[in-house]
């Protein structure tokens, strides 16, 4: 379905609308357009213009004696063709990553950041999934020995994901010897994928190549597995904004997407198809008569990481009228910054090479 056209004045007005209904959370006057923006032209006009807006189906009107509130086809026309998107303040992009770089070691601590970071910067909800590799990479393989027979495989692969398989042997091998096998492992297969392991397999005696394997099968386990775990971060602030504290059930339904696991997941995957490359920004306004649970919300998400490489999610979740270009310029801040923390874990090789975002005037005062 087309976008109608607007004509230049049709155009600032529903700006106007848009930015004065994410500030008041209130229908919009024509009388408090014109004094608020000192409009040279009449009410009279602006409520003419109002009402043909309405035609085209970017403003409604609540109540027969009320101003306009935009549609959601309203604050997407303003999203794709109004909006400016600021530039984060410097001290702001410093605040933040300052946080990040006390953190930069820990992935464990990183991501529930990140969430937190993008809550408090937005006032909204934030959600955050780690990053995962799109192909495996070996990284680290113990064998430990548990009791007679019985052998436990852990297997590190990079970027921090663990895989343990507990093996019960033919035969009884002391842990001497398990040392040894995963030693010869750690040497040979340090850094490879699976396709590369494949090529070294006959490099191992019989029995390293037999725990090679099962190390093999547990990489193809990993490979493209999504990861069940979201970090979230501020619905209680999100539950306070006037849509959810006057109306129970849009309420209950932003908290069933962001409580339940697989909804969320469902939501995530939905949004970030595999062709949204990093840094591209995809924007749910009201769940897009898709997602009912979402008909009070507009979801931001985008994907960080390294390209064919590693990559997670991260988005905001807020009304309808939040402030758009504020929360995109957030995420896309955030988003650079879990990157090239991606980047590091991934390669820990390139850290010094990395594009230090983490270096702008840390030495400053705060």
């Amino acid at each position: 379905m087309e976008t109608p056209e607007l004509t230049p004045r049709q155009a600032q007005l529903l700006g106007y609308i848009v930015k004065e209904h994410i500030r008041t959370a209130a229908p919009v006057a024509s009388r408090a357009l014109v004094e608020y923006y000192q409009l040279e032209v009449s009410p009279a006009t602006v409520r003419n213009e109002m009402a043909r807006l309405e035609e085209l189906g970017y403003l409604m009107q609540p109540h027969t004696s009320a101003g306009r509130v935009p549609t959601e086809n309203g604050f997407r026309y303003f999203v794709e063709r109004l909006m400016e998107e600021p530039q984060l303040p410097l001290a702001e992009q410093r605040r933040i990553a300052h946080q990040f770089y006390q953190a930069r070691d820990h992935m464990d601590e990183w991501l529930p950041l990140a969430a937190s970071v993008l809550a408090s910067a937005t006032r909204n909800a934030a959600l955050v999934t780690p990053p995962l590799a799109t192909t495996a990479s070996y990284r680290h393989v113990e064998l430990i020995s548990t009791h007679g027979r019985a052998v436990l495989l852990v297997l590190a692969l990079e970027g921090g994901v663990v895989k343990q398989q507990a093996l019960v042997l033919p035969a009884y091998l002391p842990q001497n010897v398990l040392s040894d096998i995963a030693d010869r492992l750690n040497q040979l297969c340090n850094g490879l994928t699976a396709a590369g392991i494949l090529k070294r397999l006959q490099e191992l005696a019989p029995l390293e190549r037999d725990f090679a394997q099962l190390v093999l099968g547990l990489m193809d386990e990993a490979q493209g597995l999504p990861s069940d775990a979201v970090y979230r971060q501020g619905l209680s602030q999100l539950l306070q904004e006037p849509e959810f504290v006057e109306g129970e059930e849009l309420s209950q339904g932003v908290i069933q997407v962001l409580e339940e696991q697989s909804l969320l997941q469902a939501v995530i995957a939905d949004a970030l198809s595999p062709t949204l490359g990093i840094g591209g920004m995809r924007i749910l306004i009201g769940g897009e008569g898709r997602w009912d649970s979402l008909r009070a919300c507009s979801v931001l998400l985008t994907r960080y990481g390294v390209a064919n490489y590693a990559t997670g999610a991260l988005g905001v979740v807020g009304p309808v009228r939040m402030a758009y270009g504020r929360a995109i310029s957030v995420l896309r801040f955030v988003a650079d910054v879990l990157s090239e923390l991606t980047c590091e874990a991934f390669n820990p090789g390139e850290r010094e090479l990395a594009t230090s975002r983490f270096a702008v005037d840390l030495d400053e005062p705060l």
